[in-house]
């Protein structure tokens, strides 16, 4: 009951300006936490969470996260960002599971934002339908999964509500993108500049 009562109180304190960043076994370090990292220097709401049983969730390379919630623990209906890192076998962990893909699809459906980088957007959002015209980069060799998609060879593409990103070397510039799609330009700007990231705004 005690336990119910606090997911009750949890979901209802996001709001419509909350991103979500999700976490699966496998997935790719550099680009989740990189993400996370420059969305909160921006003063983006950002929620990390883990669609494993328990919070907990082990990195390509062996680090271990502990995410903010469980995936059963959050409404996605309100998002302002569905975010997906990349990384094997985290991308395709993410693809596994049906209540993050049903809600990577309603929040395309409704226009709402969603990004995905390295193998996710292979392995997630292209067998998903969600990239159908749309101009979009993923890791280099990956392309196939691409989907109805006009595949570039740069490190980040944007077309309208979605941003893709080709692997972790472009981890930055993805969040910066997220970043000026939702908070305009000089806010992306001023992180970078925070960072030393002069060349990627």
């Amino acid at each position: 009951m005690a336990y119910a009562l606090l997911t009750a109180v949890f979901k209802k304190n996001f709001n419509m300006n909350t991103s979500f960043v999700f976490f699966a076994d496998g997935f790719e370090e550099v680009e989740a936490l990189t993400t996370v990292d420059i969305m909160r220097r921006a003063g983006m709401e950002v929620i990390t969470v883990s669609i494993n049983p328990s919070l907990e969730a082990r990195g390509a390379h062996g680090v271990v996260v502990k995410a903010d919630a469980l995936l059963s623990d959050v409404d996605l209906n309100d998002a302002e960002w569905l975010i997906c890192p990349g990384g094997m076998p985290g991308a395709s962990n993410l693809a596994a599971c049906p209540t993050l893909t049903d809600a990577l699809v309603a929040q395309h459906g409704k226009g709402g934002k969603i990004a995905a980088i390295c193998a996710s957007p292979s392995v997630i959002f292209g067998p998903l339908g969600l990239l159908d015209g749309k101009h979009a980069v993923c890791y280099p060799g990956m392309e196939s999964g691409m989907t109805g998609a006009i595949v570039g060879t740069e490190p980040v593409a944007v077309d309208n509500n979605i941003v893709t990103g080709n692997g972790p070397a472009a981890a930055a510039a993805f969040a910066l993108a997220i970043v000026e799609a939702s908070k305009g330009e000089a806010v992306a700007r001023q992180v970078a500049e925070g960072m030393l990231l002069f060349h990627l705004i």
